[in-house]
């Protein structure tokens, strides 16, 4: 029998539903809604590892540009709710700005720095520092003991580390692979813009990286020419950025470099822009090819 979560919309709310929540770790799974299988995936995993799961649904405006349009990001609560409790979850915090931001935007926000101003901090300025800023005040809200983030978004993984580490966070931060479609394309909730035709076009991301990765014991430079010889086969693909670099400092690895890289993709398809990226293992023999979550069968 599946019990429905309890609902906190203010902070006294979520207090009081966090109050019985003593008995074991607490883990958070932080959304901003329009949930898909690759949310309930992080849900299930911590579900898993954690007595008591909570997840948050908060569509974050700092975390919007001017160019980017807030209203028009899915929200779908009543389904997001049934997700939650087919999976368990104890507790879902769903506030609305006021809530979060009781003084208007805040006046002091958490800066990503230099991590937050390349790749998808180039394309989009102040959206990681919107992020952080959002992620800290979650994290103190909902005092989980583990946080839970998709490899799909890197670069927000990899700053959440790096502020929860750098600033003492007392929280763990638990990654799960990429969740993909079967025919490959990495979940998102922005997927739902993309009319069929997109859709299809959406799928060259996918193939690039596993192109580039099946290329990894060859070294940098094949990864790179692998995985842009198959962007460029699909002109409807407006590339943002093909890149292949460290995992942690974000850089481009050089051309002799070995060991564990990341080679990641952002690119326009109609009006959506999406992302993806996977790890590879640069100049090691055997099985360099990583396997993705949910790769289809060729």
């Amino acid at each position: 029998m599946t019990t429905t979560p309890v609902v906190a919309r203010s902070r006294e709310e979520l207090a009081a539903a966090r109050a019985p929540l003593t008995e074991g770790d607490v883990a958070v799974v932080m959304t901003m809604g329009a949930l898909h299988e690759g949310h309930a995936r992080l849900i299930r995993t911590a579900r898993e590892r954690a007595r008591h799961v909570l997840v948050t649904i908060f569509l974050n405006p700092l975390q919007f540009g001017p160019r980017e349009d807030l209203s028009r990001y899915p929200q779908t609560f009543d389904d997001d709710l049934e997700i939650c409790t087919r999976e368990g979850v104890d507790v879902v915090f769903a506030p609305t700005p006021d809530v979060v931001y009781p003084d208007g935007e805040p006046g002091v926000r958490i800066s990503a720095g230099p991590l937050g101003d390349v790749l998808e901090g180039q394309a989009r300025p102040g959206h990681f520092d919107g992020m952080l800023t959002v992620v800290a005040k979650l994290i103190h809200l909902t005092r989980g003991d583990l946080i839970y983030f998709g490899q799909k978004d890197a670069q927000q993984l990899l700053l959440v580390r790096r502020m929860t580490r750098d600033l003492d966070f007392d929280t763990s931060v638990v990654a799960i692979p990429t969740v993909r479609e079967e025919d490959g394309l990495a979940m998102s909730s922005r997927n739902t813009y993309l009319a069929p035709s997109d859709r299809e076009t959406a799928l060259v991301l996918s193939r690039a990286l596993w192109a580039g990765a099946a290329h990894a014991e060859e070294g940098p430079s094949a990864i790179r020419r692998a995985a842009r010889e198959v962007l460029i086969e699909e002109p409807l693909a407006l590339v943002d950025y093909l890149v292949l670099v460290h995992p942690t400092t974000l850089e481009d690895v050089p051309e002799w470099y070995t060991g564990e890289a990341l080679l990641a993709v952002a690119a326009k398809i109609g009006s959506t822009r999406l992302i993806d990226n996977t790890p590879v293992l640069v100049g090691h023999g055997g099985g360099a090819r990583p396997v993705f979550a949910d790769e289809p069968t060729r």
